[in-house]
């Protein structure tokens, strides 16, 4: 573990150790020297955005379940239908 100090802030650092596809190490030298960017940084950016969008999709796949769940639908609906007298009540004070 390495604790940098950064913008004045700390950050934690920690060191893994993998084994990748020659192919894929081939690509990531290639794609780091093209942007200039050391490769432990182009992994971590790489692999930031993969996780997020994994979460984006998860989330995703749990509205679209919710969505085909009679009972959550109900729950929902009954939720909109105070939110709309809510309104209603409001643009009438």
């Amino acid at each position: 573990m390495c604790i940098i100090f950064v913008n004045h802030k700390y950050i934690i650092a920690m060191n893994i150790t993998t084994t990748l596809p020659k192919h894929v190490v081939d690509l990531l030298a290639k794609k780091a020297n093209d942007l200039n960017m050391p490769k432990n940084k182009l992994i971590e950016k790489a692999l930031t955005v993969y996780l997020e969008n994994i979460e984006k999709a998860e989330y995703a796949k749990s509205y679209k379940m919710a969505g085909d769940d009679i009972d959550v639908m109900m729950v929902a609906e009954e939720g909109m239908a105070d939110y709309w007298k809510q309104l209603n009540d409001t643009d009438k004070a």
